[in-house]
C-alpha cells in the first residue's frame, strides 16, 4: 500500500513526478503572479484572474473532503470561480493563466459532478451570513475584520494515549472521570477504568459530550456513549439541534454501534467517537478561538493542558518498559531489563513475554500490519499489546491515526516521533507551497 496509510504520503502523490494536465494548470494558476512570458507579465492590471483564484482558495481552504457537505460547498465555490472568470474574460483575452483557469474549472466541475447552474459562494459584502454556520460567520461580509480561524485537534485512544491541542503526546493513568474539554461552547468528559490487574494503565469506557446553548442555533444537547452502547442520537432521542434545515448540529452514524460522527456547524466542531473492542476512542477538531474561551475555574482540561504530572505513565514522551527498550537500545536497555527481571523473574531473560503471549518483536510485527510508520501511534500500539495482550488496541491505534488525518488541520504535524528517534523539527512550509499543496489535495 505504500506510506499512504500512515501520513505524509497521500494516494496519488507519485503522480507529481508526471503531473496530469489539470495539475499543471493549477500549478500555473497558483504561481500566476510570478509567471512571465518573454518580457511581459502574464498578469496584467486589467485581468483579474489572480483575484478570482485567490477568492476560490479562500472559499474552499476550510473545507474537508472527508466530511459531509464538502461536495455541495465545493461546487458552490467552483460556480463562483467560474462566474468570476466570466466577468473578467474580456480583459483577460489571450492571457494564458486565464485560459488555464477556465480549463481547470471545467475539469474540476466534471470530476465533482457539479452542475453549471445552482447556488454560488460569495465574497461580496452583500452576501447573506448564516448565523448558525461558523464558517459562514467567519467568511461572510465582515470576514476581513477577523483573521482566518486556526483549528486544533485532540485525540484519546488506547491505554489511554492523549494527543493534546498543542500536539503533545502523553500516556496517562487518569482513572475515573476527567474533563478533556470544558469551555463556553463545549464540554467533553471521559471515564477511564483499569484494563488489567497489576497495571496502572486504563482505557475509556464512557464519553459524555455537552453542546451548550448557542443563540437560536441549538438548545443544550448531551451525547453519551458507553461500552456496547454507541447511540446515533442525543440522550433526549433527537438526532439534531435547532432548525434541522440550518444543520447547525447533527449526528451521523457511520457504522452501527461502532462509529459515530457529530458535526456542530454553528461552532465549527467535529467529533468522532468509536468503539473498538471493549473501549472507546475520541477525536475532536475545534477552532482555537472557541477552545480558548474559558475561565480559571475550567483550567483542568486534558486536551488543553495535558495530564497532571502525577497521572503520567510515559517519561517525557517515552513509554515505560518493556516498550522503552525498543526506543533506547544499548547498555541502558540492558540495565533496565536486568532491573525488571530482578523484580519480576522470567524464565527466559533474552525473550521477554508480556500478556497475551506477545514479545516486543511479535507486538511490533502485529502493529506493523496496520501502522507502517514507526511514529508514536505505532509505539502506543506496541505498548498496549504488551500491557494488555488485547489485539483490539491495534485497531484502536490505527483508527486513531486515521481520525487524526481526517481532522488535524496541519499535515506537516501529523507524525510525532519519540524524542530519541526524532530528527530536527522541519521548518514550516512557505505559504505559496501550502497553497500549491491545497490545490493538489483538492485535485487528487
Amino acid at each position: 500500500m505504500g506510506m499512504g496509510k500512515a501520513g505524509f504520503y497521500y494516494p496519488g502523490a507519485d503522480r507529481l513526478l508526471h503531473p496530469p494536465p489539470l495539475l499543471s494548470l493549477l500549478v500555473l494558476i497558483t504561481f500566476s503572479s510570478r509567471v512571465q512570458i518573454g518580457e511581459c507579465q502574464v498578469q496584467t492590471p486589467q485581468c483579474r484572474i489572480q483575484k478570482c483564484t485567490t477568492d476560490f482558495v479562500s472559499l474552499t481552504s476550510h473545507l474537508n473532503p472527508s466530511l459531509d457537505g464538502f461536495d455541495t460547498e465545493f461546487c458552490k465555490a467552483l460556480r463562483a470561480y467560474s462566474a468570476c472568470t466570466q466577468r473578467t474574460a474580456k480583459s483577460c483575452r489571450g492571457n494564458l493563466v486565464f485560459h488555464s483557469a477556465m480549463l481547470g474549472i471545467s475539469d474540476l466541475m466534471s470530476q465533482r459532478n457539479c452542475s453549471k447552474d445552482g447556488p454560488t459562494s460569495s465574497t461580496h459584502p452583500e452576501a447573506t451570513v448564516e448565523p448558525c454556520n461558523y464558517h459562514s460567520r467567519r467568511h461572510g461580509p465582515r470576514a476581513a475584520d477577523h483573521p482566518r480561524p486556526t483549528y486544533l485537534f485532540c485525540g484519546l485512544f488506547g491505554d489511554p494515549h492523549l494527543r493534546t491541542f498543542k500536539d503533545h503526546f502523553q500516556t496517562c493513568k487518569v482513572e475515573g472521570a476527567w474533563p478533556l474539554i470544558d469551555n463556553n461552547y463545549l464540554s467533553v468528559q471521559v471515564t477511564n477504568v483499569p484494563v488489567v490487574a497489576g497495571s496502572s494503565a486504563t482505557a475509556t469506557n464512557k464519553i459524555t459530550i455537552i453542546f451548550k446553548p448557542y443563540q437560536d442555533c441549538t438548545d443544550q444537547k448531551v451525547y453519551q456513549a458507553v461500552t456496547d452502547d454507541l447511540p446515533a442520537a442525543f440522550v433526549d432521542g433527537t438526532v439534531s439541534g435547532g432548525d434541522s434545515d440550518a444543520r447547525s448540529l447533527w449526528i451521523v452514524e457511520k457504522a452501527p454501534g461502532r462509529h459515530v460522527e457529530i458535526h456542530a456547524g454553528y461552532i465549527g466542531v467535529t467529533v468522532i467517537v468509536r468503539q473498538l473492542g471493549r473501549y472507546l476512542t475520541l477525536a475532536v477538531r475545534m477552532p482555537e478561538e472557541l477552545a480558548a474561551a474559558y475561565d480559571e475555574t475550567q483550567d483542568l482540561q486534558l486536551c488543553m493542558n495535558g495530564c497532571p504530572t502525577a497521572e503520567r505513565i510515559d517519561r517525557d514522551g517515552h513509554l515505560p518498559l518493556p516498550v522503552l527498550g525498543l526506543q533506547q537500545p544499548g547498555l541502558q536497555h540492558q540495565q533496565q531489563q536486568q532491573q525488571q527481571q530482578q523484580q519480576h523473574p522470567r524464565p527466559s531473560p533474552g525473550h521477554v513475554t508480556a500478556r497475551g503471549g506477545f514479545t516486543p518483536e511479535t507486538a511490533m510485527a502485529k502493529c506493523r500490519e496496520q501502522l507502517e510508520v514507526k511514529d508514536i501511534y505505532f509505539h502506543s500500539c506496541v505498548f498496549d499489546l504488551l500491557t494488555t495482550g488485547d489485539v483490539n488496541f491495534t485497531s484502536a491505534a490505527y483508527n486513531a491515526l486515521k481520525d487524526m488525518e481526517t481532522l488535524h488541520p496541519k499535515r506537516e504535524r501529523w507524525h510525532i516521533f519519540p524524542r530519541a528517534n526524532s530528527g530536527p523539527i522541519p521548518a514550516p512550509l512557505p505559504s505559496h507551497l501550502l497553497l500549491l499543496l491545497f490545490l493538489v489535495a483538492i485535485l487528487l
